[in-house]
């Protein structure tokens, strides 16, 4: 889209949004751009459908490259690390705003476990099984693992800044070989969540994996 003063942006828009649906989006992008460690387009305006004003998203233009290096996954994984390292208040959003389309609900918590398990686990069992999505044994598995989250889910940590919806899609590649982030689900939780997303979705070179541990590996050591 060309404004009259002949800059190039882009414009996402919707019939009919959700209520919160682009102003929460606006928001999660940034505080992704909050920490300035990984590139995130501004936003030049959000609006839900107010008086007056459409509902709509309208973002700085990205020029994208054509393909992705590996040199370029690998600052990616650095620059992801520092990211999840500029940490959260909490587990969920201070504004308790749901984020994606099962609206999962984000009030805060004060550890992982109680996040993941009621607020993620929990909610998505039930979406399940009201849905007739998973057979009961598969649900009572699940439901099983809620329960030992405590034993199974690893030391303690802080939370992370995370993007929350981390496939392929959502990191766009500029010319100079930067990655960016759009289209979050912005949360605090555990930073091994966005890590999760990219392995399951694909899309992503290996050497963001070996990058983000030794960023890890190198934080935890300082």
């Amino acid at each position: 889209m060309e404004l009259t003063d002949g800059r190039i942006v882009f414009a996402k828009t919707h019939r009919k949004p959700r209520l919160g649906f682009f102003t929460t989006e606006a928001t999660g992008l940034r505080w992704l751009r909050e920490p300035a460690v990984l590139p995130v387009p501004e936003v030049l305006a959000a609006s839900d459908g107010d008086v007056g004003s459409p509902p709509r998203l309208v973002l700085e233009w990205i020029e994208q490259a054509d393909r992705v290096s590996p040199a370029g996954d690998v600052e990616f994984g650095w620059a992801l690390a520092r990211l999840h390292r500029a940490g959260s208040p909490s587990f969920g959003r201070e504004d308790r705003r749901t984020t994606r389309s099962l609206a999962l609900p984000n009030e805060p918590c004060e550890t992982w476990i109680e996040f993941y398990g009621e607020r993620r686990l929990q909610v998505l069992l039930s979406v399940a099984r009201e849905r007739g999505a998973l057979p009961e044994p598969t649900l009572a598995k699940l439901r099983h693992r809620i329960e030992r989250l405590g034993a199974i889910g690893g030391p303690v940590e802080p939370p992370a800044r995370l993007h929350g919806d981390l496939w392929a899609g959502n990191r766009l590649v500029d010319c100079t070989g930067r990655s960016w982030l759009i289209d979050p689900a912005c949360h605090g939780g555990h930073r091994e969540h966005d890590l999760a997303m990219m392995r399951l979705f694909g899309g992503f070179g290996g050497g963001y994996v070996e990058a983000t541990q030794r960023a890890l590996d190198s934080a935890l050591s300082t």
